[in-house]
């Protein structure tokens, strides 16, 4: 067996992909599927759409990172401690938001929401920093490609999966099954080992708060790299957020969205994460960063070309498959980069911190996209959506010299 099939098929990358499973897992219990339950129950649209702040927890999640870097639980170590522990509040949270009534009162669906939120974003803390401890930097890539296709695999069985169940079953029992369904990562988390930990840990909470800003602004290219992490998937995101509309008024039907979209898209898009992750394994992150982020942008421009033909279906199944792919692969390798930007003793902090800036453009650039598509047109928007990729690639040439892989043994 040759030393990539040795990494790839070893017990650190299964531990990789049941984690991101995990984490996955609870994202739409409080999104989509909640969603369906309260309108089931009659909720007025105000008060559901009111729901998307219990989100919040996901973006905060760097406030009270340092208490992760800072205190372990007494059991299984530094970070399988807390991983536990959170897990098991997360699958008390899941089933606890199934007990609720939201045809009664929206406060307790709130409550219960807003928990499993925080213990879902408090899992993410923990997983992202045993990852980045357990794997060496030139594993770093295909241990994240495998992470985010567990973590769509997750996604996909709670909402997908929760959604199809709720037609057999009570939605309070969805939950329940959903709260089962975490035993998978508690049991990643039991058997999974221990990563060594790094020398000069944080000894004070003042410690676990200030350093890891310090250590990481000290660094040369600080600002820059935050200026990166903000656009090197910025026209990825703009044009994935105006998709569904532009294939409607293309003329598709809802059918051959969901059919071609959805269902082909998502097996795309784990190919080109498993694929982006071996890929690194070879040519490392900085390579594919420039080769990634470059087919990325392309394939944004398949888009504008759609838009140019209009209702082929063939050619929607290409540029979907070919954007899907591109942005598993870039994705794969944007979730190594910011990993091996972290200092390992204040991991958890500084990756909650640098993942919680990379969910800003999903946010904030995204929202103009629909006044952008009246605008510029169809073509235009997608072809601004390519052009705006070129800034983040161009920054890349600042990095080189210090974007190197680890090359200590396995």
């Amino acid at each position: 067996m040759t030393h990539t099939a040795r990494v790839v098929f070893s017990g650190r990358m299964l531990v990789a992909l049941l984690m991101g499973f995990s984490s996955g897992l609870p994202l739409l219990l409080t999104g989509s599927v909640l969603q369906a339950w309260m309108t089931e129950e009659g909720v007025d649209l105000g008060t559901i759409g009111l729901f998307a702040l219990v989100g919040l927890p996901y973006t905060l999640k760097f406030l009270w990172a340092p208490l992760v870097d800072r205190f372990a639980i007494p059991l299984l170590g530094r970070r399988r401690g807390w991983l536990l522990l959170t897990q098991l509040c997360l699958m008390l949270a899941i089933a606890g938001l199934g007990w609720t009534h939201p045809a009664q009162s929206a406060w307790p669906v709130a409550l219960a929401a807003v928990l499993v939120t925080f213990f879902s974003a408090s899992q993410d803390i923990v997983i992202d920093a045993y990852r980045r401890e357990a794997l060496v930097d030139r594993e770093l890539g295909l241990g994240a490609s495998l992470y985010v296709n567990g973590y769509r695999i997750g996604m996909l069985l709670a909402s997908g999966g929760g959604l199809i169940l709720a037609d057999f079953m009570p939605f309070p029992q969805v939950f329940q099954l959903m709260a089962l369904v975490m035993l998978v990562g508690i049991g990643t988390t039991l058997f999974a080992p221990e990563p060594e930990a790094a020398q000069g840990l944080p000894t004070t909470l003042r410690e676990a708060v200030v350093h890891p800003f310090l250590d990481y602004f000290r660094r040369h290219h600080a600002w820059l790299i935050l200026l990166f992490i903000l656009l090197f998937k910025v026209g990825d995101t703009m044009a994935s957020h105006m998709t569904i509309p532009f294939y409607l008024d293309l003329g598709f039907s809802k059918t051959e969205i969901g059919a071609v979209v959805k269902m082909f898209g998502f097996s795309a898009i784990l190919a080109g994460g498993l694929v982006g992750g071996v890929v690194m394994l070879r040519i490392g992150i900085y390579r594919a960063l420039w080769s990634f982020g470059i087919l990325q942008a392309v394939s944004t421009a398949g888009f504008a070309l759609l838009a140019v033909s209009g209702d082929s279906l063939p050619l929607l199944t290409a540029v979907i498959a070919f954007e899907n792919f591109s942005g598993g692969m870039g994705t794969a390798a944007f979730v190594a980069f910011m990993a091996s930007l972290t200092n390992r003793r204040f991991t958890a902090t500084q990756y909650a911190l640098l993942s919680s800036l990379m969910g800003i453009p999903r946010v904030i650039v995204a929202a103009p996209t629909g006044y952008m598509a009246e605008g510029l047109g169809w073509v235009g928007f997608f072809v601004f959506c390519t052009l705006i990729a070129i800034p983040g690639l161009l920054l890349l040439t600042r990095f080189r010299g210090w974007l190197k892989e680890d090359t200590r043994a396995d």
